[in-house]
């Protein structure tokens, strides 16, 4: 299997935490040297190891974002 390459550009915040340490982080990443895409998934403590996620454009996120304000929550 092929090495995936990332590069996390930006933080931009935690969800949630489990009890053993791993966070569900909103990030901006580059994928195998591609432009960064907007990323929901879990991660270890380190980063090093990640879980299945999901990788966003800009537009769609937005999309995201009207969806979710339009939520009665």
């Amino acid at each position: 299997m092929a090495e995936i390459k990332f590069e996390i550009k930006e933080t931009i915040g935690v969800l949630s935490e489990s009890a053993k340490g791993w966070t569900k982080e909103l990030n901006l990443i580059s994928w195998n040297d591609k432009d960064p895409k907007y990323d929901i998934r879990e991660w270890s403590p380190d980063h090093a190891k990640m879980g299945k996620g999901i990788t966003l454009t800009a537009e769609e996120l937005k999309k995201l974002r009207d969806m979710l304000s339009g939520l009665n929550l």
